[in-house]
């Protein structure tokens, strides 16, 4: 079933190729609600091609992300997949006292070696985009 839209409003080009779009749909149950228009969207509930004929030439040109905010997107992506690896692997082992005891003096200087590198990866002379991994025990 298809929804038929419209009105549309605030068109924000996504890509340099203009075929992705932010943009406000006046949906009739729901009034205006943001929508992404994509070339690779496969829902037909609403018809992308005719919200594209609606927005035409009225749309805010792309403007590609600065360095600053590539670098952000890096460090942030970095910083989440280090906490992630913290959280589960780490954190499991060397906050459980019993685990903890049942190690080796040389295991847990493994596990504390890699907890350390893991926290030091943001002082990496690549950070944030040429990072090496430390290897887990």
């Amino acid at each position: 079933m298809s929804i038929e839209i419209t009105n549309v409003r605030n068109a924000v080009s996504l890509n340099i190729s203009n075929t992705c779009m932010n943009v406000e749909i006046e949906h009739p149950v729901y009034g205006w609600i943001p929508y992404t228009i994509t070339d690779t969207d496969t829902d037909t509930t609403i018809n992308n091609d005719n919200l594209m004929s609606l927005i035409g030439s009225d749309f805010e040109a792309y403007v590609p992300p600065t360095q600053e905010e590539l670098d952000a997107e890096a460090t942030a992506a970095v910083r989440g997949q280090r906490d992630m690896l913290l959280e589960i692997e780490v954190d499991p082992i060397v906050s459980n006292p019993l685990r903890w005891a049942d190690m080796t003096t040389e295991q847990q200087n493994a596990w504390s070696q890699y907890r350390t590198d893991l926290l030091n990866i943001t002082d990496q002379a690549g950070f944030p985009h040429n990072v090496t991994w430390p290897t887990k025990p």
